[in-house]
């Protein structure tokens, strides 16, 4: 079954961040539903978490919105069921209720097992070439 995460109720994130992370991180999945542009979905049974996808829905300034996939995981015992599928047209679909036009992700190209997903799902690689991503560290005492 997927879920959308509501912010009433933090539960199944809470419990997806401890199965894939092995750690509890209350706060920072509080700070996650906090967050208007949040969107995530968990796939799980009463029981068990099997995967889950979470990202957010941009606003850009040309007044239309793109949806952004931060990150989506599987359990290895339920890859290749259709889990990633279900989760990120679960996402696709809020996000186009939603009014968005377009969707990313990022993803390495050693990643084998999940671009053929996302190229199924109507993903293409940038049309500008090939990208290169920039990480920086933001010192929080600039500003």
């Amino acid at each position: 079954m997927i879920t959308q995460i509501s912010r009433d109720d933090l539960s199944l994130p809470e419990r997806a961040v401890t199965h894939f992370r092995g750690v509890q991180e209350t706060d920072v999945v509080r700070a996650f539903g906090d967050t208007p542009s949040a969107l995530a979905f968990v796939a799980s049974d009463e029981a068990e978490i099997f995967g889950w996808c979470w990202g957010h829905h941009l606003a850009r300034p040309d007044s239309s919105s793109m949806l952004y996939v931060h990150q989506i995981e599987v359990a290895e015992s339920q890859r290749r069921r259709g889990v990633g599928r279900d989760l990120l047209r679960a996402f696709m679909e809020a996000g186009a209720k939603a009014g968005a036009t377009k969707m990313f992700l990022i993803t390495g190209e050693a990643n084998v097992a999940a671009r053929p997903l996302y190229e199924s799902l109507g993903g293409g690689l940038a049309a500008q070439g090939p990208t290169v991503n920039y990480w920086f560290l933001l010192d929080p005492h600039l500003g």
